[in-house]
Formats: C-alpha cells, structure tokens, sequence
C-alpha cells in the first residue's frame, strides 16, 4: 500500500556570514536543519508520552517490599 507524506517547507534567515562559513565547510545546511528539528520533534514526543504514563501510573501503589524476590523464587520453585 503506498501512503503520501505530506511536507511542509519552512524558511528561515540567517546571517550572511554563517551561511559562507556552512557552504564553504561543505555541510548540507538544509539536511542538517531537517535532522535538528526532526530529532526535536522526537523528543518532545518522547516527552509528552512520558508525561501522559506518568499520569496513568501516579495512582498505581508501588509493589510491596520483596514482592519481586518471592516472584522469581515463585517462578523457579514452579519449574
């Protein structure tokens, strides 16, 4: 099945000089932008579903002292 990815263009100015020192470096400033604010935009997301498991999980007791250990010694006795 093949689904269309929609892009948006954005523009920005920069000074004249950074734009020659980039270029003459060689770096791809739009691949670079592109990364930047696409690695952003991850994190934020990242960051908003953190926050919503935080409050999904703020009511949720913690488990009782030694519950993990009795589990697995649980587990291992059941074999």
């Amino acid at each position: 099945m093949y689904t269309m990815m929609y892009m948006s263009v954005i523009s920005i100015r920069i000074d004249e000089e950074v734009k020659k020192i980039l270029k003459e470096s060689g770096v791809d400033i739009n691949r670079e932008v592109k990364h930047f604010l696409e690695n952003l935009a991850w994190k934020i997301e990242v960051k908003r579903r953190i926050e919503r498991l935080n409050i999904l999980l703020k009511d949720i007791p913690p488990a009782k002292e030694g519950f993990s250990t009795f589990s697995v010694k649980e587990d291992r006795e059941s074999n």
